[in-house]
Parts: structure tokens; C-alpha cells; sequence
């Protein structure tokens, strides 16, 4: 713990009914004149954030469909939704179950206030699916551990201020049993971030190398040799985030001392004919997928072609399945029950929906949509002659559709721990 870091996490209590409660608080709390951190100081604080959080870690105790619910309102209320990134959807639900009051207080408080950006160190280049076999290793000095080895697939890594990393502090036991789960900062000499590039032309992807990197003995998250436990709980969060239905609601800006947004005025990060004013409508990203591809479809004459059509019903579907099976676990956990594999299920439903959008949207563009634009010229270049803005999102989303059955733990791993259980 730093210094002055704090030491208690308000309780919130959990509404009866979540989106009139944050309608209200929206009401008395939201203004655009506020900066990026204010905001989400406020957000953050009252629970907003990430209200599928318990109510003693800076959440309200939400189920995920309440959660949802109440980000699509923040998004229709035209308020600046919460800090984007893995910090929110992966690090905050790992601290909060196995951390310290200490390390809650700290680190999920930087999260849900935006002040830290956080990337997963997890994968290496010989462990990916094997994940228990990696070889980074983590050697006490005092009251720290020196880190060395080296990891990939780092969602943007070059814009984190923290990282969650698992790494071995045991050789000498089976290799389950001697990894420890440690939030590490990123900014220090012993990091080195080496972006990958990808066919879509970003790069948010990277390979990260670790030299005698330190991690206070303090940022171990719960207890050395237990990180696969931990580990297992931030995957849980990754499947079921990632999965269909398992997400939405208001867009956030980016978190974290290096994305540079903390300081920008808040209401110059939403959609509004008048920056003074609140605009009661729903915000881009509050619109359903399925949504764009009819809009898609109706713009380029394809809307009642047969097959189009059918597809469209097709993306609806999943989607709505995707919501229903939130729907279902929430009753379940009601109940005191669960649904064993649910999260991998989720994960297998959204990399259905995410080719079936790609095949879809190549469809509706027909020829055109073999022109993509890597760069901010080349965009608006390729706006000007097709005359169709919507093609660089269609394009960029095909060629991103081949990562998330990949990502997050492949279709194959999802189908064999379901298989399993």
C-alpha cells in the first residue's frame, strides 16, 4: 500500500429497481462541465462503475442482465458511461473476490474511478492453452518479487498502467500449484512493450518483456502459490464478459495516466447537438448490433433479399439467447444455484455471432467490402468514393471476427471444459 492510499470502500446499498435508481442519480449527479475524472470519481464512488460488484468493492451486487440494464440507461441518459478496458471487466471481480480490504481499496478504487488502465500478462509464447505450463518467474527480494520471462497477446499493453500477472513462485510443486497472481506496474524500467500488428492495420495486441521487474510482496493477490485459483476466477470474468449477452451499455472513454483522457471535460466524450445540455437519446453504443447490420442492409438495397434477411433474424437470435441465458443464471443465483459452464457457453455463443455478423456484413456490402482503409487517410479516401462511411466499421469488424474464437480461451478449451463438467 502507498502511502496515501485509502483505507475504506463505501458500502452501497443494492436497489430494488437498478434503473430508476441510477436514472435518479443521474439526474442530480451528471455534469458535462465536470472533467473525464470527476466524473468517474463520482460514478465510481456511488457504484455505477461496475455494479456487478459487491457493495463493500465499490459495486451495487448486481446480477449481469441488472448491470447491462444499467449501462444502456447511463448510455441513454447521455452521460459518460464508465472507464473502458480489462481493468473493470477482469481485474476489479478478481481483487474484489480473493483481495485484501487493503488491495480493494487501492487497486479497485484506481479501476473504477479511471485512474489506473489495466492489461492481462498472462499468455506466453509456450503457454497459451496450457496456461499452468508457463515459465515467467516471480523470486522473493525482501519485501518484493523480481520478475523475469516474457508474454503475449497483451491487449493493450502500451496504454496500461498496471498489469495482471501470473507467474511461478514454486518449481518444486506440480505446476498448478506454484503460480501467484500479482498486480504489477508497468511503468518501470524492467517492462518492455513490443506492439503486434494485425491485418485489420491496429495494434492492440503486444508482447511484453520482463527483466528483473519488481512487484511489492504487498500486490500478491490472494496469497503466493494460490494464483491459479485467482486465476481461474479472472478467466471465469473474461468468458463470461466476452460472451454473448454479457455486455453493454454506455460507451467509456479510455482509463489510465497514459491515454491522456482523464483531464478532458466530460461531456465533450458524448454525443450531443448541444454540449451544455443532457441529450436524452440513446448514445451509439447503446444500439444493438443486430441493429447496424439492418440499417446496413436497407441502405445498400439488400433488406429484402431472402437470405439477407434470414441471417438478420439469424444475428437477432443469438443475441436474444445470449440475453436469456443472463436472464437464466440470474434466476439461478437466486436460488442459490448455478449453472455449471455457462460462462464458456456465453463464450461459444458470441464466437457464433461474431462470424455470423462477418459473413453477414461481407454479404450486404457484396464487392466493396473487399476494400478495407488502415490508416485515418486511406478512411477518408475510401469514404469519399464509396460514398459509404459504414464500410471501414463493416471491414474492420470481419477482420477482427477471426480473433475472439481465439482469445479468451479458444472454442476448442470452451467446448472441453463443458465436455468436462
Amino acid at each position: 500500500m502507498t502511502e496515501d492510499a485509502p483505507t475504506t470502500v463505501p458500502v452501497n446499498e443494492t436497489p430494488s429497481d437498478p434503473v430508476a435508481a441510477v436514472r435518479e442519480w443521474l439526474d442530480e449527479n451528471w455534469d458535462p462541465d465536470l472533467t473525464v475524472a470527476e466524473w468517474w470519481d463520482r460514478l465510481g464512488l456511488a457504484g455505477w462503475a461496475s455494479p456487478m460488484l459487491p457493495n463493500d468493492a465499490f459495486g451495487r451486487g448486481l446480477s449481469r442482465s441488472d448491470s447491462v440494464a444499467v449501462m444502456r440507461e447511463i448510455g441513454s441518459f447521455g452521460a459518460l458511461g464508465p472507464p473502458s478496458g480489462l481493468g473493470l471487466l477482469l481485474a476489479a471481480p478478481t481483487i474484489a473476490t480473493h483481495g485484501t480490504p487493503e488491495q480493494i481499496a487501492e487497486h479497485v478504487r484506481d479501476i473504477v474511478t479511471g485512474q489506473k488502465a489495466w492489461c492481462q500478462l498472462f499468455s506466453e509464447p509456450g503457454a497459451g492453452s496450457d496456461l499452468a505450463g508457463l515459465t515467467s518467474r516471480a523470486e522473493k527480494d525482501g519485501d518484493e518479487f523480481i520478475v523475469n520471462g516474457q508474454k503475449v497477446w497483451t491487449s493493450l499493453g502500451h496504454t496500461a498502467d498496471m498489469g495482471m500477472l501470473i507467474a511461478r513462485t514454486n518449481v518444486d510443486v506440480p505446476k498448478h500449484q506454484g503460480i501467484s497472481w500479482m498486480a504489477i506496474g508497468m511503468d518501470q524500467p524492467g517492462v518492455e512493450i513490443r506492439p503486434l500488428h494485425e491485418m485489420t492495420g491496429h495494434a492492440m495486441f503486444n508482447e511484453v518483456f520482463l527483466t528483473d521487474a519488481r512487484v511489492r510482496a504487498a500486490d500478491v493477490i490472494g496469497g503466493v502459490n494460490n494464483g491459479w485459483a485467482v486465476t481461474n476466477t479472472t478467466l471465469q470474468a473474461e468468458r463470461a464478459g466476452l460472451g454473448a449477452g454479457g455486455s453493454g451499455g454506455a460507451a467509456g472513454a479510455q482509463p489510465g495516466t497514459i491515454a491522456k483522457q482523464l483531464d478532458r471535460r466530460a461531456g465533450d466524450l458524448v454525443t450531443s447537438s448541444d454540449p451544455k445540455q443532457t441529450p436524452k437519446r440513446p448514445a451509439p453504443a447503446a444500439r444493438p448490433t443486430n441493429q447496424m447490420y439492418v440499417d446496413l442492409a436497407r441502405a445498400n438495397g439488400k433488406l429484402d433479399d431472402p437470405s439477407i434477411r434470414q441471417d438478420l433474424v439469424r444475428l437477432h437470435t443469438l443475441n436474444q439467447i445470449g440475453s436469456f441465458n443472463g436472464q437464466r443464471a440470474k434466476a439461478m443465483r437466486a436460488a442459490g444455484q448455478d449453472i455449471p459452464g455457462m460462462a464458456n457457453i456465453s463464450k461459444l455463443l458470441m464466437s457464433d455471432t461474431v462470424r455470423l455478423s462477418r459473413d453477414l456484413g461481407l454479404r450486404i456490402l457484396g464487392a466493396s467490402g473487399t476494400l478495407h482503409a488502415y490508416t485515418d487517410e486511406q478512411r477518408e479516401s475510401l469514404n469519399a468514393a464509396t460514398g459509404n462511411p459504414m464500410l471501414g466499421m463493416v471491414t474492420g469488424m470481419a477482420l477482427y471476427a477471426q480473433a475472439p474464437p481465439i482469445y479468451g480461451g479458444t472454442d476448442q478449451i470452451q467446448r472441453n471444459i463443458i465436455g468436462e463438467r
